[in-house]
């Protein structure tokens, strides 16, 4: 029934606020609101990650060893390699806090690419509509500008040569097969899904408590979808 109700509110909240009624807001004002939002969860991502232990120490986006190697861990450390792979999994993640500060002009550009065909998707769509928007617009160009950036620094702390040693060292004791990820890409990817994760998490905030919005349209907006 609560479904039910949710689906006929949002239809309603799609039709009045494209005809200008949703609590006096206009079609502007909706899609300004939104963009506010928008812009509150890339800004809260960039700033929260893109920093000395942005990823090293949230749990929700720290980045383990690749599954194959984590796979061997235990043993690794049972063979007494297991400061070797901390300073391994330090490396990768101070390599994600470094490529972060690079999703914001992108993230940012999103936002304000965003169309009134987009706003109504998202106004009518799940609970993640904003974080699936900001993936289908910036996933593919931000690999581009992240991988780089964790190539130069891994190259600077010497990262995929001792992730090369350590899983080379599996390897040896049939922990590890030889088509493991390459460790730059790895990492790259790990930072976009925790750019992303974050940006699911101000979304849930502010979905499940509009005032927790920044701008005034927003939390008009988020309010009206979460009656």
């Amino acid at each position: 029934m609560r479904t039910l109700r949710r689906s006929i509110l949002l239809l309603f909240v799609c039709t009045a606020a494209w005809s200008g009624s949703l609590r006096g807001l206009t079609n502007l004002d909706a899609s300004t609101g939104l963009r506010q939002a928008f812009t509150q969860g890339a800004n809260q991502a960039v700033s929260s990650l893109g920093k000395k232990d942005g990823f090293l120490l949230n749990k929700d986006v720290r980045i383990p060893l690749p599954p194959r190697l984590a796979k061997a861990e235990k043993v690794l450390r049972m063979a007494g390699m297991g400061a070797k792979a901390d300073d391994l999994v330090l490396a990768m993640n101070r390599a994600a806090e470094a490529a972060v500060p690079e999703a914001k002009t992108l993230l940012l550009d999103a936002v304000k690419s965003m169309s009134v065909d987009d706003a109504k998707k998202i106004l009518t769509g799940s609970d993640d509509s904003v974080t699936q928007f900001f993936k289908a617009k910036t996933s593919e160009p931000l690999m581009v500008k992240f991988t780089p950036v964790v190539q130069k620094y891994t190259a600077n702390v010497g990262l995929a040569k001792r992730y090369n040693k350590l899983a080379g060292q599996a390897l040896q004791l049939g922990l590890l097969k030889k088509e493991d990820a390459d460790i730059d890409s790895y990492v790259a990817r790990s930072a976009l899904d925790g750019v992303y994760k974050i940006i699911a998490q101000e979304e849930k905030a502010i979905r499940a408590n509009p005032a927790q919005a920044v701008g005034d349209l927003a939390k008009k907006v988020f309010g009206a979808l979460g009656k």
